[in-house]
């Protein structure tokens, strides 16, 4: 026992000071975006992800955060708005770091940490709303909450109904010659057909004939269609099994989801409006990041919603593939503002599915399956999917 001791020791003080050896996270600058009379909200840009606490203090009204190993870089400004008084920043416990805004009135706060899509950095957001009145629709972890609101105005719903390929890319080709392009145009005009029949629902077709769509086109018509969601239909194959079968939902992972935040940020100048009324035209590079980040996590996590109801109900008809919900990177996924799924309907390199799919009953039944997970998305959300925009 006395042997271990020494050891022991020196172990716990080889952590310690690796711990404190551990370069502090640095707060670069705070900004006030988008002031108005009862809401304000902060950004603080940060080189790194941190360990933080926000709460508010009353007698004198004080709004307090705490960083855990974070410096301060420049001296925080007032901005003189209507709520502050004062901010002041301290070290404490030699490596952490207290902000603290004085003021003007009792309010509420939210905030969340996101990733920012512009360099290396994150931003802590944080929300202020004046005590008594209506708080902002911000979620308080933007990994777990997406932001919805409820529509101002009854509207229909409008589905976009992607057939893969078309015309010169006739996609996949089954074991008997079954052109992939053909059998997910018939199941996507079920499906447009069922939509239609829906009470409030309206479908639109990316393509309704034979005919080549690029892949950004697709997107760029359902947004023009100002679609809530976004459904893509193919037919896979495995050439060197004839044994795999069974139906598959896709969703964005999230290194495609990453990648087209930035490239959206990057060519913002460009961008077409996003789904709700936001343009990144006239927003400066952080509040458009801000904006694209809480667009794009609530659309990803509406996504797996409605992928996971399609993939349930198509399990009630035949085989799946696999029984979760798929990841990848496909180019029709890529939308930062609506909820998009790409449903693969059969193996054409599966003889028994090639017959399957080409039979107008089981198409009947493949659509009927995914008008179901539609259905059960909306009854479940009951309220618009709409982007984040900020009131």
């Amino acid at each position: 026992m006395k042997q271990k001791m020494p050891l022991a020791i020196t172990l716990v003080l080889l952590i310690f000071s690796l711990s404190c050896l551990a370069n502090p996270v640095k707060l670069l600058n705070m900004q006030v975006l988008k002031p108005a009379k009862y809401n304000m909200r902060l950004v603080f840009k940060l080189n790194s992800t941190v360990t933080h606490k926000v709460f508010t203090l009353r007698s004198p009204n004080r709004l307090v955060i705490d960083f855990t190993n974070t410096k301060l870089i420049q001296k925080l400004q007032n901005n003189n708005h209507i709520f502050l008084k004062k901010i002041r920043s301290a070290t404490r416990n030699n490596n952490d770091l207290r902000v603290v805004l004085d003021l003007t009135m009792r309010v509420r706060s939210k905030s969340f940490l996101i990733k920012s899509q512009t360099s290396q950095g994150y931003n802590l957001i944080i929300d202020l709303t004046k005590w008594g009145t209506k708080p902002r629709h911000i979620s308080r972890n933007i990994i777990t909450t997406e932001y919805y609101q409820v529509p101002k105005t009854k509207r229909e719903f409008v589905i976009a109904i992607d057939a893969g390929h078309g015309g010169k890319d006739p996609g996949a080709i089954g074991w008997n010659g079954t052109h992939e392009k053909k059998v997910v145009l018939a199941v996507a005009k079920e499906l447009a057909r069922l939509v239609t029949k829906e009470a409030g629902m309206r479908p639109v077709m990316i393509r309704n004939g034979d005919y080549f769509v690029k892949l950004h086109k697709r997107l760029e018509l359902a947004r023009q269609h100002k679609a809530d969601l976004f459904v893509s239909i193919h037919a896979d194959t495995y050439p060197d099994n004839q044994e795999v079968q069974g139906s598959s939902v896709f969703m964005l992972s999230q290194k495609g989801a990453s990648s087209e935040a930035a490239k959206w940020l990057a060519e913002k100048e460009n961008a077409v409006d996003l789904m709700g009324g936001i343009n990144l035209n006239d927003k400066d590079n952080l509040l458009a990041e801000v904006l694209l980040n809480l667009s794009q996590a609530g659309t990803l996590k509406a996504s797996a919603n409605l992928g996971e109801s399609v993939l349930k109900r198509l399990t009630k008809i035949g085989k799946v593939h696999s029984s979760r919900l798929q990841r990848a990177n496909f180019v029709v996924l890529r939308s930062p503002d609506i909820p998009s799924i790409l449903v693969e309907t059969a193996f054409l390199s599966n003889p028994s599915e090639e017959r399957k799919i080409n039979s107008p009953y089981y198409r009947r039944r493949i659509a009927a399956a995914i008008m179901s997970g539609i259905r059960e998305y909306f009854a479940k959300e009951k309220i618009s999917f709409l982007t984040a925009a900020i009131n």
